[in-house]
C-alpha cells in the first residue's frame, strides 16, 4: 500500500508557558496542506527493510520514526516483516511537521493492511508516544492544538479554495534551537477568538511567537514575510518552530515566484 503523508501549517502559535517536564504549553492551529511525502508499505518474503530516496535523510534508518512506529506496533501485535519506503519530499527542520506525517501514516498504514483494528484514538495513543504532533495527522484535520501539541480541541476554521506558497529558504531550524529564544507568557487574546474573525484581520494579530527570535537571527525570514505579503498574501506567517515561511492568496499569485534556486517553493490551492 502506499499513502502520501502531507504536511501541516500552523495558523498562529502562541507558547504560554513552560512546563515542569521542560517542554512547552501552548495554543496554535494546525493546518493540513498537500505539500507530500510518499510512504509505501508491503510485506516482505524475509527480514523487514526501510529504504529511503528523495532528499537525504539523517541518521541511520532504525531512527527514523517510520521504522520506530512499526517497532513500536511489534510490541502489542505480531507483525510480519516488511517492505518499507519512504520518498522524503517535505523539507526537514522546516516546521511543517514531514517526519510526525510519515510516522502516523505508518501507523494508519499497519493498521489497514494487518486488519489490527485500531481506532482513531488508539492510532493516536501511539502516535503520541513517536512526537508531540504525530497524533495530528492521524485524523488529519484542522484542530487547535494545546498543551504539548498532542491534545486538540474543534476548531471551525475553513481555507477551502485559498491559494497558499510555501517557501522553505533551505535553512534547517531545530526544535530545542527555537525553543532556546522563547519566552513563555499568557496572550491578551485567545488564539480560537483570532482566528473566528475574518482573514483580513489576521496580519497583525495572529502570530507565531518563533518569530520574535528567530527572525532577529536569521534575518531572511523576516525579508520573506515581508516578500509574500507584497506579492499579495493576504496573510504571510512562520509555520511551526520555522523554517518555512508560507502566504495565504484570495487568488493564485499574478507575479512569478521569483525565489533563489536553492529553495524549496509548493503551491497549491487548499
Amino acid at each position: 500500500m502506499i499513502q502520501f503523508p502531507n504536511a501541516k501549517i500552523n495558523l498562529g502559535l502562541q507558547l504560554v508557558e513552560k512546563r515542569p517536564d521542560g517542554f512547552h504549553n501552548l495554543v496554535s492551529c494546525f493546518y493540513p496542506v498537500g505539500w507530500t511525502d510518499a510512504l509505501e508499505i508491503l510485506p516482505a518474503q524475509a527480514e523487514a527493510t526501510f529504504t529511503l530516496s528523495g532528499l537525504p535523510v539523517p541518521g541511520e534508518p532504525t531512527a527514523n520514526l517510520c521504522w520506530k512506529a512499526y517497532e513500536l506496533l511489534r510490541k502489542d501485535f505480531e507483525l510480519p516483516a516488511i517492505q518499507m519506503h519512504l520518498h522524503k519530499v517535505i523539507p526537514m527542520g522546516a516546521g511543517l511537521g514531514g517526519g510526525s506525517a510519515d510516522a502516523a501514516f505508518t501507523l494508519k498504514i499497519l493498521n489497514e493492511v494487518f486488519n489490527l483494528s485500531l481506532t482513531s484514538g488508539n492510532l493516536e495513543d501511539y502516535a503520541r508516544q513517536l512526537g508531540s504532533d504525530c497524533a495530528f495527522f492521524v485524523q488529519n484535520k484542522p484542530v487547535l492544538a494545546v498543551e504539548k501539541g498532542d491534545v486538540f480541541e474543534p476548531l471551525e476554521v475553513d481555507l477551502t479554495g485559498w491559494h497558499l506558497v510555501l517557501v522553505y529558504p533551505n535553512l534547517a531550524i531545530s526544535t530545542a534551537e527555537a525553543y532556546a529564544g522563547v519566552s513563555p507568557r499568557f496572550p491578551e487574546n485567545s488564539l480560537k477568538t483570532l482566528l473566528a474573525q475574518d482573514i483580513s484581520t489576521w496580519k497583525d494579530r495572529v502570530v507565531n511567537d518563533f518569530e520574535a527570535s528567530l527572525f532577529p537571527k536569521y534575518p531572511v525570514l523576516a525579508e520573506l514575510k515581508q516578500q509574500l505579503y507584497s506579492m499579495g498574501a493576504v496573510y504571510a506567517s512562520m509555520s511551526g518552530s520555522g523554517s518555512t515561511m508560507y502566504g495565504l492568496f484570495q487568488t493564485a499569485p499574478a507575479a512569478p515566484l521569483l525565489f533563489p534556486q536553492e529553495y524549496s517553493v509548493w503551491q497549491g490551492v487548499l
